[in-house]
């Protein structure tokens, strides 16, 4: 793994490359960011066994951390400045329209956990950085939540690559078994988002 991942291991591109694909997958969800994340870390984890230099795990980080915040804020303004057409396709879809008005209660009531929740979930964080600006949500609403969601999510993708690294060595396996616990996330932080919102009295 050393070997055909090293360029991960060693160059700063890396940086840029988990900038590009953070950024641009809440307007591509199939981009697998997560993923790329996970494998940078596990093959700078081996890599810092032998050698001082390479990639940072503070800085990966802190890059996919950024990256996430910038991405959402950008489809945040965008769907803001949608104007009818926008508001239009989203009446359209069920998954949208459902998720703007739980979005919007939760923020009110000083609930945004929801915004880091979606983080995990797939295309939950388009759905809620789309939904958030759609809404014409206020800023100091959203962004907050947004810096702790990505916060939270490139801490965790981090930590899954370095402690699968530590414990099961700078495999593909280990690589596959970090993986798997950020799709077992995902997949628990979706349950979450579609329960139905509890009926108000």
């Amino acid at each position: 793994m050393q070997e055909s991942l090293g360029w991960l291991a060693g160059s700063p591109w890396v940086y840029a490359a988990v900038a590009v694909s953070v950024l641009l997958d809440v307007f591509l969800p199939v981009l697998p960011s997560g993923v790329l994340v996970i494998t940078a870390a596990t093959a700078a984890t081996a890599a810092t066994a032998t050698t001082t230099d390479g990639v940072s795990l503070f800085t990966l980080a802190l890059c996919a951390a950024t990256a996430s915040v910038a991405g959402d804020l950008v489809a945040y303004r965008l769907a803001w400045r949608g104007g009818a057409r926008l508001d239009r396709a989203i009446a359209r879809s069920r998954r949208l329209t459902t998720a703007q008005e739980r979005l919007g209660t939760a923020l009110v009531r000083g609930g945004g956990a929801l915004v880091v929740i979606a983080r995990f979930a797939p295309a939950g964080r388009s759905v809620v950085s789309l939904g958030a600006g759609a809404a014409r949500r206020r800023a100091r609403e959203f962004v907050p939540w947004s810096a702790l969601a990505g916060v939270a999510w490139a801490s965790y993708s981090v930590g899954l690559g370095y402690f699968g690294g530590q414990w099961l060595g700078a495999t593909w396996f280990s690589a596959g078994v970090s993986v798997l616990a950020l799709f077992l996330a995902g997949s628990l932080a979706a349950y979450v988002i579609r329960r139905p919102a509890p009926a108000t009295p």
